[in-house]
């Protein structure tokens, strides 16, 4: 049966550039929309820059051009950024469009009849310095919730906790470092703690399957038992000056970023309507029968799971079938980091001739259906992409393509459909398709990868550079060739979705026109010219690798001199920041702040794994299960202390934010908490554990 589907990624801000943690969600969502494709499912992938509010007309203003002209300007960036990593969008639009204007218009006109929208006078921060009202994102300080520093008006990074700038400890303009003032404003709110939108989002976020287990954890949590109301009302307006679109009946008032940014799928799919000739009202009514998902960084769950279907529903809209959130990407297991050259945009990569195939088999071959972040270890990427692209899945064209153009005119015999890695292929085909359905990438690489190790053990059964060298067995080399080139046909089927482009490659050199799923269950029939092989995949070489680091390493290189008008605006900017900074910093003494503990993520860990470290003295590898926020290895010096296995069960607490640490038996995500006597001997070692009814995930304050 055909399914009809619609695919959206998070829309990238016009601000910036497109860097590989972007990447992540983009090629995740190109891999899954590819494979729904080769099924031959009725499949649209559709984005869309995020094109309004404060940063983009500062950053305008800054450059002395029209903010339409400077998210013009990025969106031909971004196109050109994802083009060049192969993700294919149906459509890659702006939420700068009468589409997307017309769409939130109405969406507001449907909540405002139905109750739910009010106007209230409100207390909003204005910078005196800069004589305008700040958006949450443009006010920084202290976390209402955990404490941490440096956290933006309106979520927490830290703890995910959102919030009103208005609750923000020890605040502070982001734009010009001067204390924000509190002033008086009308302000337009989505009324989400109204009981309708409760009740229907407790369905809604337990519905089986909607969201990830993690996910609907998570958003339990925010929002409670079903006696309490934790949601509090939505600011969905701004002041001018605001880069928007201004809400229908009230100058002078805008839309706030985050409420037309989602409707942008809504506009962007219109777009591509009239384009593709495709009826909007049959994705978008309430009784549609066509799939809606949405790919999302785990950072913004509250906006996609919470506000956008409340707003979906209660304005007369179907809902998301599923949002899939995905976690972040550290690079060496550390976050991306410019001083280390790390930080590494889609642009740069590109520029240094990396491969962009590389990337998009790395990331499948580390992606799972959860919310774990993922690392790209450079050294782990070199070795994969050289050991599994080419040494194991294009080495089996490289090694039977010749043969066949020199000796038999191009041409294919039978191949012999009962070998068993043929056998094999077809027998794994369903589970592959369904980790691909279930976005469990790793396990489906993992799977393939095995397959390449039978089909390459069996050309080295049948060593046709030997039989190429015995006159009278050539009967054999030919059969041989076919099977293994017919073999490598079936493995381009199976990673066609991760690589497109390295499929092309191998369409054209096999003389077949584009492959799909199903083709699977085929070979290629005896006499079927292929075309001379030409070389598909290069290897990795360290030396790139280490060009890319250092190209973004020099490009942080401080140029004063060029531009000695724009140093003195940062360095006036800096001493404005540090001085507000200064003025709300607690005094040095010998002791610390309740702000200073906060700081550390203590959390209620579950051991679900301990096993022995070979080779370690004193390691003890535990796998911890710490709820809504995955597992997470450490390494913990306990092994004279206690049996591994004794361990697995038990409740214990970690330091959940501590950076991870690379060791030589493998990555450290954490630590976990103990006493121990004065001498530290490990005999005197005791693990930390709470009370009965504490779960995993929980904090510990």
């Amino acid at each position: 049966m055909t399914r009809k589907i619609l695919v959206t990624s998070a829309l990238p801000y016009a601000n910036g550039a497109i860097h590989l943690g972007h990447l992540v969600e983009y090629i995740q969502t190109d891999i899954w929309v590819r494979f729904q494709k080769m099924r031959g499912h009725q499949c649209w992938y559709v984005c869309a820059d995020d094109t309004h509010g404060t940063p983009i007309m500062l950053r305008a203003e800054k450059e002395g051009i029209t903010p339409e002209a400077l998210i013009g300007r990025v969106h031909d960036e971004h196109r050109r950024d994802f083009a060049g990593f192969h993700v294919g969008f149906d459509n890659y639009y702006t939420t700068h469009s009468p589409e997307t204007q017309a769409c939130a218009n109405e969406i507001y006109a449907r909540l405002q009849a139905a109750g739910l929208i009010e106007t209230r006078i409100i207390e909003q921060y204005y910078d005196p310095l800069k004589q305008m009202f700040l958006p949450d994102r443009f006010i920084k300080g202290e976390c209402p919730k955990c404490g941490a520093h440096d956290q933006y008006g309106d979520n927490c990074e830290s703890c995910g906790a959102a919030y009103t700038a208005n609750e923000l400890k020890n605040p502070y303009s982001a734009v010009s470092g001067a204390r924000p003032e509190l002033r008086q404003s009308e302000h337009f709110f989505f009324r989400l703690s109204d009981p309708r939108c409760q009740s229907f989002l407790r369905r809604w976020t337990q519905a089986e399957g909607r969201l990830q287990h993690e996910a609907a954890n998570k958003l339990q949590e925010w929002l409670g038992n079903a006696d309490e109301n934790l949601l509090t009302d939505w600011d969905i307006s701004r002041d001018a000056p605001y880069f928007g679109f201004e809400i229908p009946g009230a100058p002078g008032k805008y839309f706030y970023v985050w409420l037309d940014a989602p409707i942008g799928y809504m506009g962007a799919f219109r777009n591509l309507c009239a384009k593709e000739g495709l009826d909007f009202d049959e994705y978008w009514q309430p009784q549609s029968g066509a799939e809606l998902y949405h790919f999302i960084g785990k950072d913004i769950l509250y906006f996609h799971a919470l506000f956008w279907p409340a707003e979906l529903e209660h304005a007369g809209y179907r809902t998301p079938t599923k949002v899939f959130a995905h976690g972040f990407l550290t690079v060496d297991g550390a976050k991306m980091s410019k001083s280390r050259g790390t930080f590494i945009t889609a642009a740069s990569y590109l520029a240094q001739g990396l491969d962009p195939e590389w990337l998009r088999y790395y990331y499948a071959a580390k992606l799972a259906g959860s919310m774990e972040d993922i690392d790209l270890n450079l050294d782990d990427f070199i070795a994969r992409v050289n050991s599994d692209l080419v040494g194991k899945f294009v080495n089996i064209a490289s090694r039977s393509a010749g043969f066949i153009a020199r000796n038999f005119a191009g041409r294919l015999c039978t191949c012999d459909e009962s070998l068993p890695a043929i056998q094999a292929i077809r027998d794994r085909r369903a589970a592959i398709a369904d980790h691909y359905e279930a976005r469990e990438f790793s396990k489906a690489i993992r799977e393939i990868m095995a397959l390449t190790d039978l089909a390459n053990q069996y050309v080295d059964s049948v060593k046709p550079w030997e039989l190429a060298r015995h006159p009278g067995r050539e009967s054999e080399l030919q059969a041989a060739c076919s099977n293994a080139l017919n073999l490598f046909r079936l493995f381009v089927i199976l990673l066609k979705p991760v690589l497109p482009a390295l499929g092309a490659k191998a369409e054209a050199f096999l003389n077949v026109a584009p492959l799909v799923w199903d083709d699977g269950a085929t070979v290629l029939a005896a006499g079927h010219a292929i075309n001379v092989y030409h070389h598909m995949l290069t290897r990795v070489d360290k030396k790139q690798v280490d060009a890319l680091l250092a190209a973004n390493r020099e490009s942080l290189e401080a140029t004063p001199q060029a531009a000695p008008q724009k140093h003195a605006e940062h360095q006036e900017k800096a001493a404005a920041i540090a001085s507000a900074q200064a003025a709300v910093a607690t005094a040095a003494g010998p002791h610390i702040s309740i702000e200073d503990f906060m700081r550390v993520d203590l959390r209620i860990a579950r051991i679900s794994e301990a096993t022995r470290v070979e080779g370690a003295d004193k390691l003890v590898r535990l796998l911890l299960d710490i709820g809504s926020l995955g597992t997470r290895q450490v390494f913990a010096g306990i092994k004279a202390a206690y049996d591994p296995a004794a361990l697995v069960g038990r409740l214990t607490v970690m330091v959940a934010n501590l950076a991870p640490r690379k060791m030589k038996f493998g990555m450290s995500e954490g630590m976990i908490l103990a006493a121990a006597d004065s001498d530290g001997q490990t005999p005197g070692i005791f693990l930390l554990s709470p009370d009965a009814g504490a779960q995993p995930g929980m904090r510990v304050k």
